[in-house]
């Protein structure tokens, strides 16, 4: 067991680690970036993989500087590095010093990122772009000094229309400090308020050589530039991410100085055309002017001005007439509302009304007096009438045709039955005149033999 050999770990990985990077110093590999992670250290931890396998990668910061585009789980990748062991975990991965994605080239995919961030922020919106000033006096140029560029538009300027003010603030527009030195000239121009436009651009050239107008430094000082921005990089075929943020874009350097300056002759040509239009305008009101006042001058009211004073004469004549109508038939419905006034105030006096009560009384008690004697006489004739029925009606009235009223003493009850009395009953027989006493001597049926 003496001869066995027995490594520790750390051994162990160190000879690993040493193998692999003298086996693979150098190597470029394929694959999908996947489980990114970009902590505050500026370092990136992601994982290449492919169907069959995956292999750690990390991208240092001082390395990834140099990355244009930003990296993204899914994107397809060329990575190059050296294949190393990280001893703390065991794990071996590739330390990666280049990384180019595949297919488009990295400036292109750096390039459609950013595009895609600034538009969705807002920064190409149609909508806050501000139009170019019609007769701009001081205008600024940012841009190389040495450049065919700047040559071309000044000379363009000074042929369309002279006499202009120029601002000539000099930059590199290529290499990684020119992103900077734009952006610095665009903030000196903002505190200057004279400028009315600022033209930034640069010849032509590869992606490579336009890529500070790529920049999102530069974007975002284009954009809050305090004046309108012109962005003329490069040829017509060439677009940068500052074109879509200006205010304008031109086609050329060239062409942002035909855009930003009106050519003289054209203006003079514009202001005299104005001119003979105004001159023309002047004319036509001052002929109609004309017409008018040689129109009224024909008029009565200033070659016959008596004929108009006796036509206003008669007019007033004709008014104090009617007014005068007017009056008395005013005054004549004053007076009759007048009168109708008076005789109502005159009802209302209190002799005139002590006066109407007293005949109103004197009536009534006349119709009350005919109307009690009328009621009067009426009354003794329903009186006599119902007299004479209870005459009729009355017994007297009977007895004084012979018959004659029994009653029984003393309880003085009328007698109707020979039963209601007994022999020895004192009795009253009343006559139609007088009264007779009398006592039962018999009772018996009553026999119709007697009977008268």
């Amino acid at each position: 067991m003496s001869d066995r050999a027995v490594w520790s770990v750390s051994e162990l990985t160190a000879r690993i680690k040493a193998q692999l990077e003298e086996g693979f110093p150098t190597v470029w590999v394929e694959g999908e970036i996947s489980n990114l992670r970009l902590p505050g250290s500026g370092h990136a931890y992601f994982t290449l993989k492919d169907e069959m396998a995956q292999l750690r990668a990390v991208l240092f910061r001082g390395r990834g500087r140099r990355v244009r585009f930003d990296l993204e789980d899914g994107m397809q990748v060329l990575a190059f590095g050296g294949l190393d062991v990280y001893a703390a975990r065991g794990e071996y991965q590739l330390v990666v010093e280049l990384l180019e994605p595949k297919g488009l080239g990295a400036l292109q995919v750096a390039f459609e990122q950013l595009k895609r961030r600034l538009e969705a922020e807002g920064l190409f919106d149609a909508a806050r772009k501000r139009p170019l000033p019609a007769f701009p006096r001081t205008i600024a140029i940012v841009t190389s000094p040495t450049g065919a560029a700047i040559r071309d538009m000044l000379n363009i300027i000074g042929r369309r229309f002279g006499d202009l003010r120029i601002l000539i603030l000099p930059v590199r527009v290529q290499g990684d400090e020119a992103p900077l030195e734009i952006v610095a000239a665009l903030a000196a121009l903002a505190g200057m308020p004279e400028v009315d436009v600022t033209i930034v651009g640069r010849g032509g050239g590869s992606i490579e050589d336009l890529w500070a107008f790529n920049d999102e430094r530069v974007a975002r000082a284009i954009f809050n530039s305090p004046h309108p921005v012109i962005s003329a990089v490069g040829h017509e075929t060439d677009f940068t991410i500052a074109d879509f943020v200006a205010d304008l874009r031109a086609p050329t350097p060239s062409g942002a100085a035909e855009l930003v300056v009106r050519e003289k002759l054209e203006v003079i040509r514009g202001v005299t055309e104005l001119y003979g239009r105004l001159c023309l305008a002047m004319t036509r009101q001052m002929d109609l002017r004309r017409e008018r006042v040689d129109g009224l001058a024909r008029r009565r009211v200033l070659t016959e001005p008596s004929r108009v004073l006796r036509e206003w004469t008669r007019r007033l004549d004709d008014g104090a007439a009617r007014l005068q109508a007017a009056a008395r038939a005013h005054h004549r419905g004053l007076a009759h509302r007048a009168e109708l006034a008076t005789n109502a105030l005159s009802s209302q006096h209190p002799l005139a009304r002590i006066s109407h009560g007293a005949a109103v009384l004197a009536q009534l008690r006349g119709r009350l007096a005919a109307s009690a004697s009328h009621r009067a006489k009426a009354s003794r004739h329903r009186f006599s009438a119902a007299v004479g029925r209870l005459q009729t009606l009355s017994p007297l009235s009977v007895l004084g045709r012979g018959y004659s009223l029994t009653r029984l003493l003393p309880s003085g009850a009328v007698v109707r039955s020979a039963a209601q009395a007994r022999p020895g009953d004192a009795i009253e027989v009343l006559l139609a005149e007088g009264a007779l006493g009398a006592r039962v001597t018999d009772v018996r049926e009553r026999d119709d033999r007697h009977q008268v």
